[in-house]
């Protein structure tokens, strides 16, 4: 049987990236992902340098029956680009993204983050609705769906995909589009992992920016039913322009937030709004002029800094546990819910709740049109917990499912795929509903044998 070294030099002879095993010295660097409660050991990391390194991974893979996970980002908080004993491709190195202006479209690399293809298109006046963080991995964020500030004016990631190129378990590289293996391409539009290696993404794109309306608003907790409500009332009534979402989250300990009020939980209002930033300020300034707020911030700046207003609430390396769920309305007992359950102290400095709004252009696409059914829901409420020590593991986690568990009965049954890992078969019927059957029938034709994590 081969060793570890020996099997790493063989892939290596037809690879022109390069390969880790656990005795390599940069193994321990290589498998540390942003969610640091992934603690996971592949057998070997091929980190791929462009197409025909995928498909020498991909086919030498097949040959040692060894299990396959693929690293875009790493920032996805279920850990799925690593898994113990098996081969993971990373694709972090192919991170190219070539604009066409007159088209309107962008190649993507699946080793990309948002701020690298914010960059490249907001060099245009172009974007595509694409996350709320931009250390976030395109290639994860679109396979499960893609939700972002600019969903409601464009509809989600997966719904601005022109075509995909994809590695499948038999090695071949495939063209997946609505002319060309039109089944593969319906899959990967909200089907997660498993379906292939993505070699390449592209989107289509719209003028945005580069300066949007933005707004940044925050009520006390005591005031917070009532703040949302108004959210309601505003995001039923709101333009597809307008992409808001509200929190529960401590307020920051900084200036220009009242030092009476550090660290104590809030209700937040944040967004942007995707048109002419005049239009904009206004439309928002109605939405930050409710109630008696401690912060209230409406104005212009450019879209990729809204991309990285998160990203240090969320810093790497610290432990996280999520969970989802969609939310039939935001009612008066939904919101009743959720406010009685704030009581509870949050885990860590990094923990929010989250409401994001859908409807708009992301409501008007069929449920059976791509992989992801959930198009009628309102709002995906999610509950974000992120702490510093391993020793509160136990506190973060049942502080994340009370709060879920409080909220179910506003809820539809569905769950956001990209919150689940690859193991929760009871949570897949949740993730894709009427579109499992379909979904599972095409995995099984591209991947009979689970090549693919």
């Amino acid at each position: 049987m081969a060793t570890k070294n020996s099997t790493s030099k063989l892939l290596q002879d037809d690879f022109r990236g390069e390969v880790l095993n656990p005795a390599s010295p940069d193994y321990d660097q290589a498998r540390q992902l942003w969610n640091g409660m992934i603690d996971r050991r592949p057998a070997l990391i091929a980190r791929a340098r462009d197409v025909n390194d995928v498909i020498q991974a991909v086919n030498f893979a097949q040959s040692q029956g060894m299990r396959v996970s693929v690293r875009g980002g790493g920032h996805g908080v279920a850990g799925t680009a690593l898994l113990d004993d098996g081969l993971v491709i990373d694709l972090s190195g192919m991170h190219e993204v070539e604009v066409n202006v007159d088209q309107r479209s962008a190649n993507v690399g699946p080793g990309a983050t948002l701020e690298q293809m914010d960059a490249a298109t907001q060099a245009h006046g172009l974007a595509t609705t694409g996350g709320v963080d931009s250390r976030t991995g395109v290639a994860g964020l679109t396979l499960g769906g893609g939700m972002g500030w600019l969903g409601r004016s464009f509809g989600l990631s997966i719904d601005n995909l022109l075509s995909l190129d994809v590695v499948t378990a038999d090695g071949e590289l495939r063209r997946a589009s609505e002319d060309e293996n039109p089944d593969l391409f319906w899959a990967l539009r909200g089907g997660g992992a498993g379906l292939g290696v993505v070699t390449n993404f592209e989107f289509r794109l719209h003028p945005v920016g580069p300066e949007v309306a933005t707004i940044q608003v925050f009520h006390p907790l005591e005031r917070g039913g009532e703040a949302l409500r108004f959210f309601r009332d505003f995001m039923a009534d709101a333009p597809d322009a307008v992409g808001c979402n509200a929190f529960a989250m401590p307020v920051p300990p900084v200036e220009p937030f009242p030092e009476d009020q550090h660290g104590k939980i809030a209700i937040a209002f944040v967004g942007c709004h995707s048109g002419p930033k005049e239009i904009g300020l206004g439309t928002l300034q109605s939405l930050a002029d409710h109630g008696e707020p401690m912060l209230q911030m409406v104005q212009a700046v450019s879209y990729c800094d809204m991309q990285k207003s998160f990203n240090e609430a969320t810093p790497d390396g610290a432990r996280y546990y999520w969970k989802s769920q969609y939310l039939q309305d935001l009612s008066d007992a939904a919101i009743d819910s959720l406010i009685a359950a704030l009581d509870t102290p949050f885990p860590g400095p990094f923990s929010a709740v989250a409401i994001e709004s859908l409807g708009g252009a992301i409501g008007r696409v069929k449920p059976e049109a791509t992989a992801f059914p959930h198009r009628s829901a309102p709002f995906n409420f999610g509950i974000w917990a992120g702490w510093e020590h391993a020793a509160d593991d136990e506190q973060a986690i049942a502080w994340t499912r009370g709060i879920y568990e409080a909220m179910l009965p506003h809820s539809t049954g569905g769950v956001y795929a990209n919150y689940l890992d690859r193991d929760d078969q009871d949570r897949m019927q949740a993730a894709f509903g009427a579109n499992r059957e379909r979904l599972e029938k095409i995995r099984k034709d591209h991947d009979p044998l689970r090549l693919f994590a």
